[in-house]
């Protein structure tokens, strides 16, 4: 995504000769002749760099950088100023400006110090991506018809800038599938942060949102950045998000209305840049019925549905993912994980209520207890080995069945050839086959 910048100057040649430098660099940039209306914009939009000079009406350049410092915190600063007020911006710095540069300069330089400025925003963006994704991101694995379907869909909505609801039962996945979302995006380089609304007590689920400042109530001893803001120009999921308390429903609502969030205790408006994925297990439609979730919050959520099918649903995704589960395993271990003929049928046979999750908790576990590389049906839980036992006791009686089917032909072919003194034809009639059913009969049990 193009970087946004805005220049406060109040020297009218020189700040459009750097507007138009910086333009030309493919950045978006914004203007303001004084420190007043620079901190108006900053209000109104999400900026990544102010350059700003010291010395100007209205507002100088440092209670500009305390505003800006206390409305947008990831927004660097840039000073600039003459070669007599260095101390100036030396006082910048120490109060949060992140660079400083001596008129007259030079416009390579100020774009090269702006360059640097967004590179580190992006590492710093992606270390909060990663520490927030809970590890490696895992691939979407399947090749069953629900999960091709699925994957198609999700590909569709990555490239799109709208909310997504993703409703699955528990263990499908559905985190997954909103790192996936985010990833294939044109904000996969930015903050992907995600909150377990259903993990979080309701009393703090709004300061951890939104944020708080300092003295906004008890125990608020700082100022606290929400994840909304950490999120911006990313993707945030909102997890578990049937179980968000209505209050803060209303709130939620607006910042997907207005694109803006204001922290507990905060007097002004933040713009977010933003897009929202949420997941559920719940049927919101029923929540909806019940009083339980807002109906219009619902319908701005539902802007794209995407629906995770259960692994019993696809169960040929079994042995794929128990493959790839084994391998992750097996590299941990240093061993060659791998199931025997039984076991992958028992696997194959079994419902998978708690869905992949289940399926992935349930060979982790037996990849550290198995005495073995080759995991065999006795190593695997008591529940799958009594599905396989079942399954196993059905065949048999149908086999069983088909035994005492032969038993009763051979029984009756043999009474009617001792009826007839072995007379073929007519033993046939009475059993009423043909002579030649009769006879391959006779054949097929020997008599």
């Amino acid at each position: 995504m193009t970087a946004r910048l805005l220049v406060a100057e109040d020297e009218e040649i020189m700040r459009i000769t750097v507007l138009d430098h910086l333009r030309d660099q493919g950045w978006e940039v914004d203007e303001a002749a004084n420190g007043a209306q620079a901190l108006e914009l900053v209000k109104a939009n999400r900026y990544d760099v102010l350059v700003s000079d010291i010395r100007m009406p209205v507002m100088d350049g440092a209670s500009l950088l305390a505003e800006v410092k206390k409305l947008s915190p990831r927004t660097e600063v840039v000073m600039m100023t003459a070669y007599g007020s260095t101390d100036d911006a030396v006082n910048c710095l120490k109060k949060g400006a992140v660079d400083y540069i001596l008129k007259p300069f030079d416009l390579e330089d100020l774009s090269f110090r702006i360059r640097r400025i967004l590179e580190v925003q992006a590492v710093k963006a992606r270390c909060v991506s990663l520490e927030n994704s809970c590890g490696p991101r895992r691939p979407l694995i399947g090749s069953s018809t629900p999960m091709q379907q699925m994957l198609r869909l999700v590909s569709q909505v990555a490239m799109a800038e709208a909310s997504a609801l993703i409703h699955g039962e528990s263990g499908t996945g559905k985190e997954l599938v909103a790192a996936a979302i985010h990833y294939e995006s044109r904000r996969a380089a930015k903050p992907y942060i995600r909150v377990n609304c259903a993990a979080i007590p309701a009393g703090l689920l709004e300061s951890e949102l939104f944020g708080h400042e300092k003295g906004a109530f008890t125990g608020a001893d700082k100022q606290v950045i929400g994840k909304f803001e950490l999120a911006d120009q990313g993707t945030i999921l909102l997890d578990e998000i049937g179980d968000m308390p209505l209050d803060l429903q209303v709130k939620l609502l607006r910042v997907l209305q207005e694109r803006e969030i204001e922290r507990l205790g905060g007097k002004a408006p933040i713009p977010v840049d933003v897009r929202v994925l949420c997941a559920t297990a719940k049927n919101l439609a029923e929540e909806v019925q019940k009083g339980n979730f807002r109906q219009d919050l619902f319908y701005r959520l539902q802007v794209i549905p995407i629906s995770v099918p259960p692994l019993r649903e696809r169960g040929e995704d079994i042995l794929e993912l128990a493959g790839f589960f084994l391998r992750e395993f097996g590299r941990e271990r240093g061993l060659r994980l791998e199931l025997s003929a039984e076991a992958a049928k028992a696997l194959q046979g079994y419902s998978f209520p708690g869905n992949v999750r289940e399926l992935r908790n349930m060979l982790e576990r037996v990849s550290v207890l198995a005495p073995a590389s080759r995991i065999q049906l006795w190593d695997l839980p008591v529940e799958v080995r009594g599905a396989a036992v079942q399954a196993g006791a059905e065949e048999a009686e149908v086999e069983e069945l088909a035994a005492a089917v032969a038993r009763a032909e051979k029984k009756c072919i043999l009474g009617a050839l001792k009826k007839t003194d072995g007379n073929k034809t007519e033993a046939a009639a009475i059993l009423g086959i043909s002579r030649k059913n009769l006879w391959e009969k006779m054949k097929q049990y020997e008599l």
